[in-house]
């Protein structure tokens, strides 16, 4: 019998071991059809002082080493804004990846939470990669279809060995999915003709882009502010937001809701590039972005996410605020059926919010995909 191999953890500490944690999914998911391989350009932003996370926070990240083959990754995060916010000594874990291997996990999350008890945690919850406003969630429900734009994917163990090293549930994110061509209940028509008298619902003005940027961002920290695990964006990540916004998204594609000439409510719908990135293996060169750009243009995708979407506090729970929702709605939808997409994904949206599930569920929109977040008390 051959002698077992012990696991070894090693931090990741220069450009070569980035690399490497970079690159460990093309191993853990080559045989799974729904995976998507990330841009490496974009996963190499990530780590960069450019991105501006880490402005207001630090990491460190660790490979998991069999060897010297590796076998799994972590990261652990401490954000200096939440903090300041919740005062809860909560660090972070994310961009988890691992063989099926019960050793592998147990040695990535001991890790991750001595790093952070060194730094005075006490909590710490996942995944995040890197915050709340990016990739968060580890899907547990759903792994039958790729994942959407900015959305993750997961093996199906995963779950059970987070769960095994004391991870509990701290909240669930659904994603719901609808195909374009659904019709309005009839009461639900009525009332919205009969709203619309109150409110005008425009697209993005892209002459005013800044001015219009800037509207989307405060309605969207006053819609979330009460929200759980809540983080407005500073300033510099939505500026990245907005360079998205302007590079992928046509402009119809986001809609603002006034009333009486003031912004109340806004929706924000980007095509699902991984349609067009997904054969390519995570590399844009030589032609860079002009090359997901001429693909836009030259077979536009067939899906598209709903990631962002917020009605100012005073209407949230009022007819008012319900009618801007489907107003909103209908007017993307109408700008993704000229667009030619089939079906859309309205994600994430927290399990508690029964009220944003009610909108969508009367629609026919039905949750597909379960990503969770977890949670530990750290001794």
């Amino acid at each position: 019998m051959g002698k077992r191999v012990l696991i070894r953890i090693e931090p990741v500490t220069d450009r070569a071991g980035l690399k490497e944690f970079i690159r460990l999914p093309w191993k853990l998911y080559h045989s799974d059809p729904h995976w998507i391989p990330p841009l490496l350009v974009e996963r190499l932003h990530t780590f960069s002082q450019k991105n501006p996370y880490f402005q207001h926070a630090r990491w460190q990240c660790w490979l998991a080493y069999r060897g010297q083959e590796p076998v799994g990754r972590i990261c652990a995060q401490i954000d200096d804004l939440h903090l300041s916010r919740y005062q809860d000594q909560t660090g972070f874990f994310g961009l988890l990846e691992a063989e099926e291997e019960a050793s592998i996990f147990h040695s990535l999350f001991q890790t991750v939470e001595t790093w952070l008890q060194t730094q005075g945690m006490t909590n710490v919850r996942g995944p995040f990669n890197m915050s709340i406003n990016q990739e968060c969630g580890l899907l547990v429900d759903g792994f039958d279809s790729p994942p959407m734009i900015m959305m993750g994917h997961a093996r199906p163990y995963y779950a059970h060995h987070v769960e095994q090293n004391a991870y509990e549930k701290a909240q669930d994110l659904l994603a719901y999915r609808i195909g374009v061509h659904f019709s309005f209940p009839p009461r639900v028509s009525l009332f919205l003709k009969k709203a619309k008298t109150s409110m005008h619902i425009r697209p993005l003005r892209r002459k005013y882009l800044k001015e219009d940027l800037a509207i989307i961002k405060d309605i969207y920290e006053e819609a979330w502010s009460d929200n759980w695990g809540f983080l407005p964006f500073t300033d510099a990540e939505f500026a990245e937001i907005g360079q998205q916004l302007k590079l992928l998204v046509k402009d119809d594609f986001v809609q603002i809701a006034e009333i009486d000439g003031e912004p109340m409510a806004m929706l924000v719908a980007f095509p699902n590039i991984h349609e067009v990135i997904r054969d390519l293996n995570g590399h844009l060169f030589p032609w860079g972005w002009l090359k997901i750009l001429w693909r836009l243009k030259a077979s536009y995708p067939r899906s598209g996410r709903v990631a962002l979407m917020g009605v100012r506090k005073r209407f949230q729970s009022s007819p008012m605020g319900a009618a801007m929702a489907y107003g909103l709605i209908e007017a993307v939808r109408e700008a993704v059926l000229r667009a030619r997409i089939q079906h859309v994904e309205l994600s994430w949206i927290l399990e508690e919010n029964k009220r944003m599930r009610h909108i969508l569920e009367s629609l026919g929109a039905e949750p597909y995909k379960t990503y969770r977040i977890y949670e530990k008390h750290l001794q």
